[in-house]
């Protein structure tokens, strides 16, 4: 099982990460764009793509959470302000929202797109660094190798038809063992560096700006020395046993 899925690199390195080209749904407006990196049985994909030009939808297919890791992308909701997203920043669109995207010169992003049959939420909802945080859930004390981290968040989207979740989080540093990972997560670093370390004994080091994915259960482990800030997509995935 592969651990990590890292999708962007800030200072421009190569990756290890397969990519293929692949719409998510018949009706994808990023087909032609889309790279994907990992996809789940529960209809979950991340990766990355690139765009320009502009783009009516009159439904979202799909939700998904973009985040810009080069050049400008505008996205336009009716009755609201546009949003204009520069790089390391981003926001959710919930499925089933209107919405107009423009690039005028070519932008990259890193994206966590869902299927939802039976959307809850739409919208459009930035993802914000200076986000309004609130103490949350830290970590057992039997899977860390050092104090308890003081943890925050910002949970600003949730669709409970697809339990999708997503927001900011950041915690004072904190030494964890390899685990399984309780599930899906996307994440994009803000601030600090992790080393995420395999069973094998390898370590993963990413930091501000780098973009990766983790899909649930695979053994990984985590280790920061100050704060890490991340914007998140959470989805946690039943057995097949629940779902039937």
């Amino acid at each position: 099982m592969t651990v990590a899925f890292v999708l962007h690199r800030a200072d421009g390195a190569p990756l290890l990460t397969s990519f293929r080209r692949a719409a998510f749904g018949k009706d994808d407006p990023f087909a032609r764009q889309r790279e994907i990196a990992w996809e789940g049985a529960d209809s979950m994909v991340a990766g990355r793509a690139s765009f320009i030009g502009e783009l009516h939808v009159a439904s979202f297919p799909h939700i998904e959470t973009i985040v810009v890791v080069e050049g400008e992308l505008t996205l336009e909701t009716a009755g609201e302000a546009p949003l204009v997203l520069g790089p390391r920043a981003g926001a959710v669109i919930g499925s089933g929202t209107a919405l107009r995207v423009l690039a005028e010169s070519r932008v990259r992003f890193v994206f966590c797109a869902a299927a939802c049959e039976k959307p809850t939420k739409r919208g459009l909802i930035p993802l914000r660094a200076d986000a309004d945080f609130k103490p949350s859930a830290s970590l057992p004390a039997e899977v860390l190798l050092g104090p308890v981290p003081q943890c925050r968040s910002d949970n600003v989207f949730t669709d409970d038809g697809a339990e999708y979740l997503a927001g900011t989080w950041d915690s004072t540093p904190y030494h964890r063992v390899v685990r399984p990972h309780r599930m899906n997560e996307f994440m994009h670093l803000l601030a600090g560096v992790v080393r995420f370390a395999a069973p094998d004994g390898s370590v993963l080091s990413l930091g501000a700006g780098d973009a990766l994915f983790v899909p649930q259960g695979a053994p990984i482990g985590w280790e920061s020395s100050e704060r890490v800030a991340k914007f998140y997509v959470v989805q946690s995935v039943r057995a097949s046993t629940e779902r039937d």
